[in-house]
């Protein structure tokens, strides 16, 4: 792994290694998602097991600490994430990763979608790790994202470590929506925000990459840098023109045939594009200020002579809804459908 951390994370980890003398035995990193709070908390994670840091506080890289870590195999280091299959799979991840070994993974002949959730037979699981001593002894660290993740059992279980924390263990918790979080866990956490890049340091790094355009994808993420390099090289760029050119020319017949060829596509993910064309034409209605799709200013600007504030609001409302549901619909279909009809209509 690189030392370099992204340039507008700088003040951040100076504000941190600024506690290394007296280290919080759990911090908890928030803030927007895509500007790379996890890849800040593995960068934090190494530098707290290198056995020997540079001056800055970065890990040498060099050290026999490093080399475990970078390889994945770190006895002193546990990551725990969503994205597993359910609380067996969980279970199994967990046991797997006992050296801190990358899971397997799983077949693609899996019928069962990855589960959203921290459950608590990951917490559970780290229980052995904190009770034996540590390798070199050294510092153990626990990676936990997105914390918002962990279910009811398992915030309950990751309290009962965060208030009686062993000796040597520093917990790392990223949080993109740090209000879903217990209000027990916020408050034995050392709480460290961290800051959106501006927009020069965001297209800057963008060109680095690569990514054309970036100017548009950054603007389509709401600035987030990392999520706009996602976007620019997913294989969704097809649909979400697809699903732009129908929202910039509401029709029924073509939502019909929208809804029929995105069913399978991500839905939570597929409902934010929605909403943020909602809160464009929203925002242009009302100031003629347009944040995510600049490229469509034309269409926005038509739409929104051609509704009123209030339809605007009940559908926003209304979409927003679906957000809360939107992992998890009965059919995609009949979702989208419904979701795109009803914005049709608004404009018809």
């Amino acid at each position: 792994m690189s030392n370099t951390l992204f340039d507008w994370q700088q003040d951040s980890w100076q504000q941190i290694m600024a506690m290394r003398e007296r280290m919080p035995h759990a911090f908890l990193l928030y803030g927007s998602e895509g500007i790379g709070k996890a890849q800040f908390a593995e960068h934090l994670a190494k530098s707290l097991l290198c056995e020997s840091p540079a001056e800055a506080g970065h890990a040498c890289g060099h050290c026999l600490s490093c080399n475990w870590f970078d390889q994945y195999s770190h006895p002193d280091y546990r990551r725990v994430r969503s994205g597993l299959l359910d609380e067996e799979e969980a279970a199994a991840d967990a046991e797997a990763s006992e050296g801190g070994e990358e899971p397997e993974k799983k077949s693609a002949k899996s019928s069962k979608a990855p589960s959203k959730e921290i459950v608590i037979d990951q917490v559970r699981a780290l229980a052995n790790f904190m009770n034996i001593s540590t390798h070199r002894q050294g510092t153990r660290v626990v990676v936990m994202y997105p914390a918002e993740a962990l279910n009811v059992p398992a915030a309950n279980a990751l309290l009962k470590s965060l208030e009686e924390p062993n000796p040597n263990t520093v917990f790392i918790l990223v949080s993109h929506k740090i209000d879903r979080l217990l209000p027990t866990i916020l408050s034995r956490c050392h709480k460290i925000a961290l800051s959106m890049p501006s927009k020069e340091q965001a297209l800057a790094w963008l060109k680095t990459q690569g990514v054309k355009d970036a100017e548009i994808w950054l603007a389509q993420q709401g600035g987030a840098p990392l999520l706009a390099l996602e976007m620019a090289q997913s294989d969704d760029v097809k649909e979400l023109g697809e699903l732009l050119a129908m929202l910039a020319k509401p029709d029924i017949e073509v939502s019909l045939k929208t809804a029929d060829k995105m069913q399978k596509m991500d839905m939570p993910r597929t409902v934010s594009w929605m909403q943020r064309w909602l809160y464009d034409v929203f925002s242009y209605k009302q100031t003629g200020l347009i944040r995510y799709y600049p490229k469509h200013h034309a269409d926005i600007a038509r739409l929104a002579g051609r509704t009123s504030v209030d339809k605007l609001l009940h559908l926003i409302k209304n979409v927003q809804d679906r957000q809360a549901i939107a992992s998890h619909p009965l059919s995609g279909k009949l979702f989208l459908e419904d979701m795109l009809l009803e914005y049709s209509s608004a404009f018809i």
